[in-house]
């Protein structure tokens, strides 16, 4: 598989199909792969079939499509067609009780969740969520978090990465290095973040350190003043190398959050390549706009060296899916019994 041939890039489309318009860019351009939100979902056979038209139009069948299915609040397929899954924190109040039934209904969660998503050929999921919230932090983590441990997190995290890479799904960690600290939703504005470099090393960044291993990870759209005073992460080639790649230890593929978050000031055909100087592999964006997408296209470089190696690496090691079984269903819901959702 030639990755090289492919755009640095993972697109959103505007609706349940491909336009017109969308076929014939993303048929010249070629991004590297698609991300479905809910606007882009109605049914199991509709999702299905876009899948297969965007592997079509890219002339690529193992063009990973992604989705963010974590649980609880965000999660893109939802009832009647698919079950609903339970927010994050929910693992880690069974680890209060009990740790080995927190990281067994962890990892049985997300092989359910990955046999959903295989079953309509999507193959990349934006989880685990690694980030440690503190006492005071923005509520945009709150309960997709695991716990407030960074230990805790960091086993839950590995439970749920064996789910899914079981499942034949590659995780996606994130927000590396983390957005547990964030007073700001990166949503609306560029949180910054003052703590020290001691403290942020012995806690936030011990999960991805503990996930260093992980096919794929997300940027974190802050500020970390330790390391840089201006430029979030996603742009900030001192994060992504100091921290993110050196410290961390993280060599899968680094992809830019959303570039059309209102934390990044600038177009995406400004952000978009500014990531990709800075060291991210692929940018990331979201929103479906037609426009905006040919802007970013016409700006951004090939994939570089590094990206291929890691996007190819990444895509070999995934399994071979393994089916969800009646009995681990069976298990995982007498672990959840006594768990609100």
């Amino acid at each position: 598989m030639d990755w090289g041939a492919y755009a640095p890039v993972v697109v959103g489309c505007a609706g349940p199909q491909l336009s017109a318009e969308e076929r014939v860019l993303f048929g010249v351009r070629k991004p590297l792969g698609l991300i479905l939100f809910a606007r882009n979902i109605v049914d199991p056979a509709q999702v299905k079939a876009l899948v297969a038209d965007f592997r079509g139009v890219v002339g690529n069948r193992f063009a990973p499509v992604l989705i963010d299915q974590e649980g609880g609040r965000v999660a893109r397929l939802k009832p009647p067609h698919w079950p609903v899954f339970p927010r994050g924190a929910a693992f880690g109040e069974i680890y209060a009780r009990d740790p080995a039934a927190a990281e067994e209904a962890a990892y049985l969660n997300y092989r359910w969740i990955g046999a959903v998503l295989t079953d309509l050929g999507i193959d990349v999921d934006c989880a685990p969520v690694a980030d440690v919230p503190v006492e005071g932090a923005h509520d945009v983590i709150g309960d997709r978090a695991y716990g407030r441990d960074a230990d805790i997190v960091g086993l839950v995290a590995e439970a749920v990465m064996r789910g899914l890479s079981d499942a034949g799904v590659m995780p996606v960690i994130k927000h590396i290095p983390g957005h547990g600290r964030s007073r700001t939703d990166s949503h609306l504005d560029l949180p910054v973040v003052d703590t020290s470099a001691e403290i942020l090393e012995r806690s936030d960044f011990l999960p991805f350190v503990t996930l260093r291993h992980a096919p794929w990870a997300m940027t974190a759209h802050i500020v970390y003043s330790a390391y840089d005073h201006v430029l979030p992460a996603t742009l900030s080639p001192n994060v992504i190398n100091r921290v993110i790649r050196s410290r961390i230890g993280f060599d899968g593929v680094l992809i830019s959050d959303d570039l059309t978050m209102k934390a990044l000031k600038g177009a995406p055909a400004v952000t978009g390549p500014a990531s990709l100087r800075a060291g991210c592999d692929l940018v990331l964006h979201c929103s479906g706009d037609l426009p905006e997408m040919q802007a970013l296209f016409a700006a951004l470089p090939a994939m570089s060296r590094e990206a291929v190696r890691r996007v190819g690496k990444a895509r070999n090691a995934l399994p071979q899916p393994r089916p969800f079984t009646e009995a681990e269903r069976a298990r995982y819901q007498t672990l959840m019994e006594q768990v609100s959702v």
